[in-house]
């Protein structure tokens, strides 16, 4: 188990992104992640978000269809080339 809490913060993009598809393929691996953000995007990547209030479970949801960061990428490498 990895808790990762706001891996995310204070990088660029590009960086975040790539965090989000080694944590991503750490999970399909079998590795269970708890991930903590403020970040609603980030959290877009996860396949179950929690949304805590003061101390308290206010959802829990299930995405559907969460955006996978390895096919995020090439898309940002385009982006740093031009």
């Amino acid at each position: 188990m990895i808790l990762a809490d706001e891996p995310t913060g204070n990088l660029d993009t590009r960086t975040s992104v790539e965090i989000m598809a080694l944590l991503q393929r750490l999970n399909r691996e079998g590795m269970t992640i708890v991930l903590v953000t403020h970040e609603p995007e980030v959290a877009s990547y996860g396949s179950r978000v929690l949304t805590f209030r003061d101390g308290r479970l206010l959802r829990d949801e299930p995405v559907a269809s969460p955006r996978d960061a390895a096919a995020t990428l090439p898309a940002l490498e385009e982006e740093d080339v031009a």
